[in-house]
């Protein structure tokens, strides 16, 4: 029986780099080394030199590994593949990198040389000074030729370019789809497990089960093919998935000064004494800001937030700049008490009553909001406070009462001092005002200008609104490198948001925009490093700060997002984490091997002694030397540990690091339990000190 031949028997390292068989590098290089590592060269029937001009090598399709063999055998009884569309080969073009569709560029100027030839040095002739120029062999510049013939000019460029992609195609996981789901319902738990760790427990059922197995590379390509955002709901639950979106954005500049204000409470990191008490304790600081400029408006310091002090500040603010039309307020009971806010239907605090009588708020006309709880991004006076806990609480008149911003971080000096209520007042009141003073604010109102400036410029004057100029045609003339939000991708671009859905994939990744430097509201095109095209961004269109129905539009958009997230786990996770628990408590019980008791009986008196120690042995005079160095050991061991626990100080643990480190030199016995102490002491900064101490002052410097 004649053995069946593949189309194309003898191949050049640079045809097989461009065939795109398996197993079989994709660069030249690499086919030169593999050729080399397997000594095709050395085969006296399957290799040899290639003739004519370039020369080189040529190899039979048997030296090719298995798949590639089999790939071609397989192709000899096909009809030839049908061409890409011409959409989908332009498509297939644009995801290609810089680098892809610099090698189709080449391949076309190439053609195009052999065209301008043709007729002066016929077809033949044309194609070999073509390939020399191009450094590849004849017969790859033939196939040039058969990739483009009947092709339009204007779509070469598309067809002449590597087709390795196309044959790229990840292992069908259906065969192992059993194994699969397991793995999946391991790994996509909200306890996080490690993807090794599912894995092995995957592993464990299937092989127990006598299921195909699929490799762990694989594995992790398909588990990456899960889209980010269910992988994320999955591991890390609501608020991982709401980490996968950006927040929503508001607009201030559209606002004025006093069109609105917020509050919250802000305990400052420094002991405080009181006139009336002998203990300190941390103040609380209640403070009024305003939301266009960002500027605190008025604030009162007391013991603990309440509604007087909340009431004292906002009359403060009333008197003193007026009546704002809206007031954003922490969802604390200090600010939904009914003296400020009786009547108001939202408030979450306390039962509303039909018979409640209207608060301040109310009475006066101004419409109360809600922050998000336990939302700070909600409350724009967070970002003052964390400036006064950096500027104030650390002030240097404030030395020795800082007690730290955790529990964990209390400084050496921690509680060695605590502050008068007076002076503690007086520098928060000059904290406040360098604070409003200071220039150089970068926030989309002030633009450079201090606090302070940006609210007398709003508030001596009405504000005047522009419609926003019409949408010009989009031109992708402008580009730069921006790196995507680190969970949900968004992109910041002079002073604009850009985000889409599929953008969750690419978070963290360092991409290139491309824009419209005259309309950047029209969105921007996105592309990798590398060159391939990834989608389009839209721009996210900001709201006004007050406005509820794009508030409850947000709110609405992100429950949708959660219900097709959970609709997405649930089709990605058909195995449930009980059903794993259920497959290895069932491993468990066919396991033959019996187990030891873990139960400890308890013997009961009346029945013989509780603890049988033997009798110890004498030693005599001609006993076993080593029993004794033993004793000795344990005498010194027992002896250290007294005297460790008598003087436990830095100059002491020098000294019984000093004996142990004598006694190793003098090659003296030292028991397990010092040489242990004494390895981990050397690694300390303190033994090293000591050292430095003793090696430039002598032992006298230490005692």
């Amino acid at each position: 029986m004649t053995r069946a031949r593949p189309a194309t028997e003898w191949w050049t390292p640079q045809a097989l780099a461009e065939s795109g068989l398996p197993d079989i590098p994709g660069t030249r290089r690499g086919v030169d080394q593999m050729a080399i590592r397997l000594g095709w060269r050395d085969h006296p029937t399957l290799a040899r030199k290639r003739s004519g001009r370039g020369g080189g090598w040529e190899f039979n399709w048997q030296l090719l590994p298995g798949p590639a063999q089999k790939m071609l055998l397989a192709a000899a009884d096909k009809p030839a593949p049908a061409r890409p569309d011409r959409g989908d080969i332009w498509a297939y073009f644009e995801g290609l990198p810089e680098a892809a569709k610099e090698v189709a560029r080449a391949r076309l100027a190439a053609i195009r040389q052999i065209e301008a030839l043709e007729a002066s040095l016929g077809r033949h002739q044309a194609v070999a000074h073509a390939a020399e120029a191009a450094g590849v062999g004849v017969r790859t510049v033939w196939a040039w030729l058969a990739l483009i013939d009947g092709v339009d000019a204007a779509d070469r460029l598309a067809y002449l370019a590597p087709r390795h992609r196309l044959q790229r195609t990840d292992a069908d996981p259906a065969a192992a789809g059993a194994f699969f789901d397991l793995l999946k319902g391991d790994y996509l738990r909200l306890e996080a497990p490690s993807f090794a760790a599912s894995y092995a427990v995957a592993l464990r059922i299937a092989e127990a089960r006598g299921l195909e197995i699929m490799q762990e590379r694989t594995a992790r390509r398909q588990m990456d093919k899960i889209p980010q955002v269910v992988r994320v709901f999955a591991r890390e639950g609501e608020r991982g998935l709401a980490r996968c979106f950006p927040p929503q954005t508001r607009d201030r500049t559209q606002m004025v000064a006093m069109e609105g204000v917020n509050a919250d409470c802000h305990k400052f990191d420094v002991f405080v004494i009181w006139p009336d008490e002998d203990k300190p304790r941390r103040a609380q600081l209640v403070a009024f800001q305003d939301i266009y400029s960002g500027k605190v408006l008025s604030w009162r310091i007391d013991r603990d937030p309440n509604k007087v002090a909340v009431m004292s500040a906002f009359g403060e603010l009333i008197e003193t700049y007026g009546i704002p039309r809206h007031c954003l307020f922490d969802n604390g009971m200090e600010f939904a008490n009914k003296w400020l806010t009786g009547g108001t239907k939202t408030r979450f605090r306390f039962t509303v009553r039909p018979d409640d009588p209207l608060g301040v708020l109310p009475q006066l006309g101004i419409q109360i909001h809600w922050a998000k709880p336990a939302h700070g991004q909600a409350k724009p006076v967070e970002r003052a406070f964390r400036d006064m806990a950096d500027r104030i609480a650390k002030d240097a008149r404030f030395a020795g009462a800082y007690v730290g911003n955790r529990p964990d971080a209390k400084p050496e000096n921690y509680m060695s001092r605590a502050i008068p209520l007076d002076e503690f007042v007086a520098v928060v009141a000059d904290g406040i005002e360098q604070h409003n003073a200071r220039a150089g604010r970068q926030s989309a109102t002030c633009r450079g200008r201090s606090f302070d400036a940006t609210f007398a410029a709003s508030y001596a004057q009405a504000p005047i609104r522009k419609a926003t100029d019409s949408q010009r045609r989009l031109w992708l003339m402008g580009q730069e490198v921006r790196r995507a939000h680190s969970t949900h991708g968004q992109i910041s671009l002079h002073e604009a948001e850009y985000w889409s859905d599929w953008m969750s994939e690419i978070a963290g990744q360092k991409i290139i925009a491309r824009f419209d430097p005259e309309n950047l509201n029209a969105g921007v095109e996105v592309y990798a490093l590398s060159g391939e095209y990834l989608g389009f961004a839209e721009t996210k269109q900001k709201t006004p700060f007050f406005n509820l129905a794009a508030a409850q539009e947000a709110a609405a958009l992100e429950r949708r997002r959660k219900r097709l997230a959970k609709a997405a786990l649930e089709a990605a996770r058909p195995v449930t984490v009980t059903h794993i628990a259920a497959e290895l408590n069932a491993l468990d019980r066919e396991s033959t091997t019996p187990a030891e008791s873990k139960v400890v009986e308890m013997v009961q008196r009346g029945r013989g002694p509780v603890i049988n120690r033997p009798a110890p042995t004498p030693i005599t005079a001609d006993g076993d030397a080593d029993r004794q160095d033993a004793l000795v050991v344990k005498f010194r061991q027992q002896a250290a540990a007294r005297a460790a626990e008598a003087e436990d100080t830095d100059v002491a643990r020098w000294h019984r690091a000093c004996a142990i480190e004598a006694r190793l030199a003098a090659d003296e016995p030292v028991g397990s339990a010092e040489a242990e102490w004494l390895y981990g002491y050397q690694d300390t900064p303190e033994y090293r000190r000591q050292k430095r101490m003793v090696e430039q002052f002598g032992p006298a410097a230490i005692g």
